[in-house]
């Protein structure tokens, strides 16, 4: 789906970034599936990132539905572009898609493991028609990815 860009006057990039529900396990949770790292790693990796680009990053996690459209309505105005992994809500929150196409930024949506390589029901994301691009598989890389590809679309609207 291409998405118009939202109008602002800032000149730095400014992305938030998205963790949904169990993502603050990562490390004890399945760490065959999504390995040992925990969040707080992925978390300082992204920080590390941003410096070296010069964007900044607003980082939330939660593992509430409400919480998480809470932070990206409050947040909207200050932001750019949201990287987001919705987690198991992918598959289900009409809630979260509507939220993502209200605030009308470009959205990622990102997965650490390969989503399309898993269960039956991981492969439906009922939010990747709102998101200009999905990512999955490449571990915190996607993360990364997501961010080189909010900075990307970002710079090519003339913005930056």
């Amino acid at each position: 789906m291409k998405r118009k860009i939202k109008k602002t006057n800032s000149k730095k990039t400014n992305i938030l970034v998205v963790h949904g529900p169990n993502l603050n396990l990562l490390g004890e949770r399945e760490p065959e599936v999504y390995g040992r790292e925990t969040l707080t790693d992925l978390n300082k990796l992204l920080k590390k990132r941003a410096r070296e680009q010069k964007v900044s990053l607003r980082i939330y996690q939660s593992n509430g539905e409400g919480e998480i459209i809470n932070f990206i309505q409050k947040n909207r105005k200050w932001a750019q572009g949201i990287v987001i992994n919705p987690g198991a809500y992918t598959h289900y929150s009409y809630a979260i898609r509507d939220c993502i196409s209200a605030v009308n930024l470009p959205t990622v949506e990102v997965h650490l493991s390969d989503i399309n390589a898993r269960e039956g029901f991981r492969k439906i994301s009922v939010v990747s028609a709102v998101c200009i691009k999905q990512i999955s598989g490449q571990g915190f890389l996607s993360y990364v990815q997501g961010i080189n590809e909010v900075i990307k679309v970002w710079s090519e609207s003339g913005r930056q």
